[in-house]
């Protein structure tokens, strides 16, 4: 007799059972069951969510951002800026040449305001400057030869040496001399400032919809040449007095011209080019830049030297300017109609509104007095018998060690034979959980499911809800 084929272990066959039944499950088909329920606060809170997400999208997301547009930020921009006007100080007349760095007309450049003059410095020996570090001295060996500090005036020679004012004594240096502290001359030339005139030309272009635009109005007339910015009735004439963007950005004319400091003109080009056009203009808006409360880094300086010879030795001017600078900022941004950006807000607006379905169940299904009674009328579950013996909630309840789910009971078929086997359980329903099997070989037609004598006492039976 030949020896008999060795069966799988049970769990290795269970399991096999579990995973067909699982994939058959996959592929279940699920679809929400409506049920009205007359109860008028749930009522008003559903239409009161709905509401307020429609009045979102229809008033901000549409209208204040408007999300139907295609949209570009930062645009190709250029700019140009001419300072004219003169001034004048205690020792000379200033003029455009002089007091504009650097002279070029970039979006950045400074307007000099106050300089400390220290002029006819030719190299040679000096007393050092006493705000440089370890330059205070009292004898020759307090200061060391040849060391060079970096924040200094000059090579350290090893002497000490009475300092230009005072009894004080400080380290002689090889450099430029006298240094900046010893014979400085502070001049103001802020007296007319306040008049010079700053034509600021500023083109953009947004290359995702090919659109160009300038600030500047073209006209033949000699318009530019007797007019001056003003928001309501010249708002393309770019030309600014130095004193009104002063003014503009909360600023004293007179400290700021001592201390120096940076002001931005921001140029903002928003525009809806749905529209024609015209209206799509310049923003202007100013501000200070640099923050005037933390002493450390207020303020606006920079040194310069102007180089020359007397009797053949070099000689030069050094200038220490305080002065305001302005930095042309330009941004802005586009939009345009486009049918894409259109379609997935509408379609998001219109997902959206199904929070308030969801807000409502929970609400339903949680807070309500016969919340049981809600869950067992929304979950239902339908089912068909099958022949084969792999229906996943038996071999899951199997491998899990428990009995398998009592059947359910199905309408009997006269017309059925005694010897057809019984129909396979149903899973138990659950209230988070929609199913439909799908038959695979089926005894009858008919469907399994509960028998409307028992849905009734389940309603009233408490134990009955709970297994829902």
């Amino acid at each position: 007799m030949a020896a008999a084929e060795p069966k799988p272990p049970a769990g290795a066959a269970a399991a096999g059972r579990l995973a067909r039944g699982c994939w058959s499950a996959f592929w279940d088909y699920e679809t929400p069951k409506v049920i009205v329920v007359k109860n008028r606060r749930l009522g008003v809170v559903y239409r009161a969510v709905q509401l307020l997400i429609l009045l979102y999208f229809v008033w901000y997301v549409f209208i204040v951002q408007k999300s139907y547009q295609d949209s570009e930020t930062g645009p190709e921009s250029s700019v140009i800026t001419k300072v004219k006007g003169i001034t004048f100080s205690e020792r000379k007349v200033w003029d455009v040449e002089e007091y504009v760095k650097p002279p070029e007309g970039g979006s950045v450049f400074s307007i000099i305001t106050r300089i400390e003059v220290t002029p006819s410095q030719t190299l040679g020996t000096c007393p050092e400057s006493v705000r440089v570090s370890n330059a205070s001295c009292d004898t020759d060996e307090d200061c060391v030869a040849e060391q060079l500090d970096m924040l200094g005036s000059g090579l350290r020679t090893g002497r000490c040496v009475p300092y230009y004012q005072g009894s004080a004594k400080t380290c002689e240096v090889w450099g430029w001399c006298p240094v900046e502290d010893g014979a400085s001359v502070s001049q103001f030339l802020g007296k007319m400032a306040p008049n010079f005139t700053i034509l600021i030309k500023n083109s953009i272009h947004y290359p995702k919809f090919q659109f160009s635009k300038g600030n500047i109005e073209h006209r033949k007339d000699g318009y530019l040449k007797r007019c001056t910015f003003d928001e309501v009735s010249d708002p393309y004439c770019p030309i600014f007095k130095l004193g009104f963007i002063v003014e503009q950005a909360g600023e004293n004319f007179t400290e700021l011209a001592h201390t120096g400091g940076v002001i931005g003109v921001i140029i903002n080009w928003d525009c809806d080019l749905d529209l024609s056009a015209s209206k799509c203009n310049p923003k202007y808006s100013f501000r200070r830049l640099d923050p005037k409360h933390v002493p450390a880094s207020s303020g606006y300086n920079f040194r310069f030297a102007k180089y020359y010879k007397v009797n053949g030795s070099a000689t030069r001017t050094l200038i220490k300017a305080y002065g305001i600078r302005i930095d042309v900022i330009v941004h802005g941004q586009a939009g345009k109609f486009s049918l894409i950006p259109t379609i997935i807000n509408l379609a998001t607006a219109l997902t959206s509104i199904g929070v308030g379905s969801f807000l409502c169940d929970w609400i339903l299904l949680t807070f309500m007095n016969k919340n049981k009674v809600y869950s067992h009328k929304k979950f239902d579950k339908v089912c068909t018998p099958r022949r084969s013996s792999g229906s996943w909630p038996v071999t899951l309840a199997l491998v899990l060690g428990q009995a398998a789910p009592p059947p359910c009971p199905c309408s009997a078929d006269p017309g059925q034979s005694l010897a057809a086997p019984p129909p396979w359980p149903c899973p138990a329903s659950a209230p988070s959980e929609q199913m439909a099997d799908t038959p695979e070989q089926t005894v009858g037609p008919e469907l399994c499911a509960s028998e409307p004598s028992r849905q009734d006492s389940t309603l009233t039976d408490p134990r009955g809800l709970a297994q829902l």
